[in-house]
């Protein structure tokens, strides 16, 4: 069948990836048949009944049409029916993508997979201290102890604390798999700011904080109260300190807002009565009692997943509402104290009014970032039944970018092919508006996830790699704690150690540094456009503008690879020739980096 089109090619699809509300979008479609009695585009805007329009044709094999976005903002999906005449049968074929996405025809509707074209309400600009940024995440209780003379600030009752830093954290647990005792070594802020220097000198610009509000938990996900410092980290008075240090030394920081629930002994459930008793678990008549659902009061109640330790807040509720993001709100104080921006915990979990309330808060103020905790592609998640709005528009600035996480692991694993790799962050890229594909909040590793090191059994060369492509890619790097130290893990808690301060390795923090370096020496790897190209074994990684270029190229095999200009392929059109990139017929060494620039 002599059909074909493919959304990545401008002679099939223009502008490439997402759009805004009102645009023209020019479709083409090669039918490169004799019996063609009609071509239509058949698309319909998300949940809604489809479209058929049919394709014009001028005597070419070219089928075409100028659809103008006009429904509003949202998703639209859409494949190709191609009716043909042949002995007087109408046999109809669709056009799509099939389970691997590859572009291909089908026989039978209900086998095709659509394309996806997302409409966005306008362009996401995110502050430039933030396009330019270089992230560190701090899971506070484990980075440093800033008191002079090594005590831990307001050691909490009934928990355990390491005798050593290099002590292994474990958890101690019921039957039912509760936490009975949590654990803590003693990191403050006061050790966050002696440690400026360090992360400075590591290329760091901007520190992403686990939770900081006071909580039993040594990660402070059950918060006991949003206006208050934990104390065993410090108090107001010590995170003024930080955020004047982190400023005069023109870095920036991000607080992890947790507003989808608190801690049962929290101030607003106090089922202990810590709080002297004024929590919804301990009267019907609490001012925080509609904040909460109970199915039979006070014992059976909604919890997130399900942890009796965390009820889950009534985000409808309007009191909460105003309590977190109205005037005199949670934000304003800490906006007020001078943050710049949040990292909203569980967005799932958030209503999309909920997070606008959040976005219309920080737009009040000047240069804050809105970052959503989202595991998957943004663009089209699905959450409790409702297709999320997350990134179009007036939502979130930028999302965790665990998909990217997922290619780098695979594909250095060689669980994943360079092309397989493209394809996978091409499709991303096309999904995501542009502003918010620049946007994109890039990780190799979080507090969530087992430590990249440990993902690459150990593999320190592989692990350069993965800074590098971290480096290179779209968005913003941010490196977990420690990552740079080479520390180990797999999942809670052991992804959780102490930041080994005596035993940095120094192959490890020499790479992250060189990176990061390179990312802070080239305007290119911050603002420069983007293409993913392979060869063989090899991904390529290209940076450019109109009059330079700069080319990561990976080998993740443990084999010489040769890079041979003519073999490179690009899922993508190119808006340049190959042959005006000065490269030699190259070997790259085996679990190696090589990185090429020039000028066209």
């Amino acid at each position: 069948m002599k059909i074909y089109y493919d959304p990545w090619r401008t002679e099939h699809k223009e502008p490439f990836g997402a759009v805004m509300d009102r645009d023209f979008v020019k479709f083409s479609i090669t039918i490169a048949e004799t019996a063609v009695e009609a071509a239509y585009l058949v698309i319909h805007k998300d949940a809604q009944e489809p479209d058929y329009i049919q394709l014009e044709n001028y005597g070419t094999d070219r089928y075409c049409y100028d659809f103008f976005v006009n429904e509003g903002v949202g998703l639209y999906f859409y494949h190709f029916e191609i009716h043909l005449r042949k002995e007087n049968q109408l046999e109809k074929i669709y056009y799509g993508r099939n389970e691997q996405g590859e572009n291909t025809c089908f026989l039978s509707k209900e086998a095709v997979h659509e394309y996806q074209l997302t409409c966005c309400q306008k362009k996401e600009k995110a502050p430039k201290w933030y396009r330019d940024a270089v992230f560190y995440q701090i899971f506070p209780d484990r980075f440093f102890n800033g008191n002079p003379d090594g005590r831990v600030n307001a050691p909490k009752s009934n928990t355990f604390l390491y005798g050593r830093m290099q002590d292994d954290p474990l958890y101690i647990k019921n039957q039912e798999g509760e936490i009975l005792r949590w654990d803590f070594y003693g990191g403050n802020l006061k050790g966050i700011i002696k440690k400026i220097p360090y992360l400075k000198e590591l290329g760091v610009t901007a520190i992403y904080l686990n939770p900081i509000f006071e909580a039993n938990s040594n990660h402070r996900y059950d918060t006991g109260d949003f206006l208050k410092i934990d104390e065993i980290l410090g108090d107001e008075s010590d995170f003024n300190e930080l955020i004047a240090a982190l400023h005069e030394n023109e870095m920036h920081l991000v607080l992890d807002g947790v507003f989808n629930h608190v801690g049962k002994n929290s101030r607003y459930f106090d089922y202990d009565g810590s709080y002297g008793k004024i929590g919804a678990y301990q009267s019907t008549e609490s001012p925080y009692f509609d904040w909460f659902k109970f199915e039979e009061y006070p014992e059976k109640y909604k919890a997130w997943w399900g942890i009796k330790d965390l009820p889950e807040i009534a985000k409808e509720n309007p009191d909460f509402q105003d309590f977190i993001y109205g005037t005199h709100s949670v934000l304003d104080k800490w906006n007020q104290l001078g943050v710049d921006g949040w990292r909203l915990d569980v967005a799932d979990e958030l209503p999309d009014y909920f997070i606008q309330g959040i976005r219309k808060n920080l737009d009040r103020y000047k240069d804050k970032i809105l970052i959503g905790e989202v595991w998957e592609d943004a663009s089209n998640k699905i959450a409790y039944q409702q297709r999320r709005q997350y990134i179009l528009g007036d939502h979130l600035h930028s999302v965790m970018n665990y998909p990217l996480r997922t290619v780098i692991i695979d594909f250095l694993k060689r669980d994943c092919s360079p092309r397989d790799a493209a394809k996978i962050l091409t499709q991303l890229e096309e999904n995501y508006p542009t502003d918010i594909f620049y946007n994109n909040f890039n990780n190799i590793g979080t507090h969530d996830t087992p430590r990249i090191l440990s993902e690459l059994e150990g593999d320190k060369q592989k692990l350069d790699l993965a800074f590098a492509f971290l480096t290179f890619m779209p968005g913003i790097p941010c490196i977990y704690y420690g990552d740079e130290a080479g520390l180990t893990g797999g999942k809670d808690p052991e992804n959780r150690k102490f930041f080994p301060w005596e035993q940095i390795d120094e192959e490890c923090y020499g790479n992250c540094q060189r990176w990061l370096q390179m990312r802070k020496d080239h305007v290119l790897l911050r603002q420069g456009d983007f293409r993913l190209l392979f060869c063989n074994e090899l991904l390529l990684i290209l940076r450019y503008d109109q009059e330079n270029y700069l080319m990561a190229v990976f080998n993740p095999t443990e084999e010489e690879q040769i890079l041979k200009k003519q073999q490179i392929q690009s899922l993508r059109d190119l808006p340049f020739s190959l042959t005006t990139l000065d490269l030699p017929e190259q070997s790259i060494h085996p679990k190696a980096i090589q990185v090429f620039s020039g000028r066209f």
